[in-house]
């Protein structure tokens, strides 16, 4: 099962990036090829009868599969940046973590009214990152099609925070 070869993988960071904080690193997923591509596999079976034009990455690790899963599926990916990363014209939504605060952007040109969107990133924790990507694909004129994570940090209950913009929310290991 997908999920147990996940959690078989995440490594624990203790205190990261600040004390009290377990940090689940992904980064151990990419030393496995084949692994990689179950997940993607996973990711494309579980959104099969989802109707999807974009997928939206969020920077930096939601551009590691979001842009193999957009590829897979032929359709296009857009990247939601840091700011200053974008060399055009702007959206921007500034939002607060669980640990800080953030900002995002992404090209004006980068959803066509009415495109629905997925957003991908590799976890979901309170939400914040992917509501405030959802606030700029809606800003654009885009539908929030759904969601998809690597991992789902639960007890965080990011999931309740997105539902308001979709129900539709795939992750592939919870916590």
């Amino acid at each position: 099962m997908i999920s147990t070869k996940i959690q078989s993988v995440i490594r624990d960071i203790h205190d990261f990036p600040k004390p009290g904080i377990i940090f689940k690193d992904v980064t151990p997923i990419f030393k496995d090829a084949g692994l990689c591509v179950e997940i993607v596999d996973a990711f494309a079976e579980r959104l099969s009868g989802l109707e999807i034009d974009v997928i939206a990455g969020v920077e930096s690790r939601g551009f590691l599969f979001g842009l193999m899963l957009a590829a897979r599926m032929n359709i296009p990916f857009v990247p939601v940046r840091k700011p200053g990363k974008l060399p055009f014209s702007i959206v921007k939504k500034s939002y607060e973590l669980e640990y800080g605060s953030a900002t995002i952007e992404m090209h004006t040109d980068a959803i066509k009214p009415g495109n629905r969107v997925l957003v991908h990133d590799d976890l979901l924790a309170t939400g914040g990152t992917a509501a405030a990507a959802s606030e700029l694909i809606q800003e654009l004129g885009g539908i929030v099609a759904g969601y998809a994570f690597v991992i789902n940090l639960d007890f965080l209950k990011g999931s309740e925070r997105l539902r308001t913009f979709s129900p539709n929310i795939v992750s592939l290991a919870d916590y």
